[in-house]
């Protein structure tokens, strides 16, 4: 084991407070360790990282409330709010975030084992999307700043907010993903109700203050604890009115059931995705087994945009899975802060058996590991396996493996994958690799009638920001980017009034008094 650079040593962190109602309140209940995978001691040993609070039901109830009152039946200060100015929380908040870059960055290669540039990348672009969400909100905002005239109405449309979201972020990008939910909820005149994962959760205690001093009391409220024991009482309440998830289907259907009036409940949701790569017989080789090398393995695996099944045609199967096969082995395994290394420990520290339950069950089917080191076990890893051949009677092929596990299958006939993508419960995203146009061609406009993303000649991804990210059938509901986002958190409301003198007059009063903060034409720059 190489030493710990001193800049990425730890001492224990004991999260000892929560937000609620714009206090940073003091937690004197049970607590709940945060243990990581990583070994700070020669001979191995998970290492202790603190603790947060093990909140319930009156934690729930108590953010709740803070976040309906601040919202007000719409009344509150922040709902009501002039963009300009919910604009200028949102840039205090940004800047405190930035001087926070190296403890979360330092937590989040301890906490989830991501090595340190996608950690750093994680918390840059994080704050890119702030910058930019700002920006696109501004040219929102000067699109509406007018009034239109159709049919002898005048109207002036803009985005008004929802109410109280919930919003439950994902382990693997516990800064990122959760912060493209966040973000846009408050930006846009929602109170929010902020539980971090159970992986993660550290990383956020930097950001605390910030929040707490950025927005009106009871705009942001941050919990800690076990989802069902505080999200199930939260949305037992029946107040949330946008549930906001990433994660997987069953945690969003059971807390849909939770709510009291699921027909006045919105979703965002970002849930699991089986997304398959396609390798023509045309394909470059070099192209395709670079991309899928990084589409199946960077973080281990642990993304929704990962390619977890490689569909290969039967007349370049036995070369790319040679080569495919080594350039696994080749990969390096270590710590997060050890250079050049793509591998690293798993957070959960289940996930290696459960990894190995996969492979043993494709094995018993008639599928083998081609790389040496596939399934080489340690106390918090187990090396990537490429598996061949697999069949739709193995775990593999059905489940998300969510890890460094790689089954391939290979084709004939091009249908087979396509029909197997059409019989799929996911629909998210997939890889095609191949050059010829005259087969691309109908593949693509196939392909995008199964999923919401074809990536040609690369692997699947969420970014850039800028497009739409979402998934059909159960990958997703709603569409996320930094313009989608800010629409899924918002609805359009206007004013309207028939255009006489009477009425124009009156709206004329409104725009020079400048006393409303709807009837406005004020143009941000």
């Amino acid at each position: 084991m190489n030493p710990i650079p001193l800049e990425f040593q730890i001492t224990p962190l004991a999260q000892d407070t929560y937000l609620v109602n714009g206090e940073l309140k003091k937690w004197i209940g049970a607590t709940t360790p945060v243990y990581s995978t990583i070994s700070s001691t020669q001979n191995y040993k998970p290492t202790l990282l603190g603790s947060i609070p093990a909140m319930g039901e009156k934690e729930g109830d108590e953010v709740t409330q803070a976040a309906l009152s601040a919202y007000d039946r719409g009344q509150g200060l922040w709902p009501t709010m002039k963009v300009s100015d919910r604009i200028k929380c949102m840039e205090r908040f940004v800047r405190q975030m930035e001087t926070t870059r190296s403890e979360v960055v330092k937590w989040l290669m301890w906490e989830i084992g991501k090595s340190l540039p996608d950690s750093q990348k994680e918390f840059d672009r994080t704050v890119e999307y702030i910058y930019d969400t700002i920006e696109n909100y501004k040219q929102m905002d000067r699109d509406a700043a007018r009034f239109t005239k159709t049919q002898g109405v005048n109207a002036m449309v803009r985005r008004g907010p929802l109410g109280v979201v919930l919003c439950l972020g994902p382990y693997n990008y516990p800064l990122n993903e959760t912060f493209a939910m966040l973000i846009p909820a408050i930006i846009m005149g929602n109170t929010v109700i902020f539980k971090p994962a159970k992986y993660g959760v550290l990383c956020i205690t930097p950001l605390l203050a910030a929040f707490q001093s950025s927005f009106p009391k009871g705009v942001v409220n941050i919990v800690f604890g076990r989802g069902r024991d505080v999200a199930g009482p939260i949305m037992q309440s029946g107040k949330v009115t946008v549930l906001a998830l990433i994660g997987n289907s069953k945690s969003a259907l059971a807390l849909q059931d939770e709510h009291p009036n699921k027909n006045r409940l919105r979703l965002v949701l970002g849930l699991e995705a089986k997304n398959p790569a396609i390798i023509l017989p045309d394909a470059d080789l070099d192209l395709a087994i670079q991309e899928c090398i990084s589409g199946t393995l960077s973080f281990n695996g642990q993304r929704c945009t990962a390619l977890k099944i490689l569909y290969v045609h039967e007349s370049v199967r036995e070369e790319f899975n040679r080569r495919f096969a080594q350039k696994v082995d080749d990969l390096a395994f270590g710590n997060p802060w050890d250079k050049g290394v793509m591998l690293t420990p798993l957070p959960e520290k289940d996930k290696p058996d459960y990894i190995a339950g996969l492979i043993e069950d494709a094995k018993s089917k008639g599928a083998q590991i081609l790389n040496a080191k596939g399934g080489e076990r340690s106390p918090n890893y187990i090396f990537p396996a490429v598996m061949y051949p697999v069949n739709k009677s193995m775990r593999l092929y059905h489940e998300e493996q969510f890890g460094p596990v790689i089954p391939i299958l290979s084709f004939k006939d091009i249908e087979e994958p396509l029909d197997d993508m059409a019989e799929s419960n996911y629909g998210q995203q997939v890889s095609l690799f191949g050059s010829d146009i005259k087969a691309i061609a109908p593949l693509i406009d196939t392909l995008a009638n199964l999923v919401c993303r074809v990536n040609l000649n690369s692997l699947c991804q969420r970014g850039p920001d800028i497009y739409p990210f979402t998934g059909r059938k159960n990958s997703a509901m709603g569409t996320q980017s930094i313009h989608d986002s800010l629409r899924s958190f918002s609805i359009r409301t206007f004013v309207a009034s028939k255009d006489n003198d009477y009425n124009n007059a009156i709206l004329q009063e409104l725009l020079d008094s400048k006393a409303s903060n709807f009837i406005n034409t004020d143009y941000i720059l």
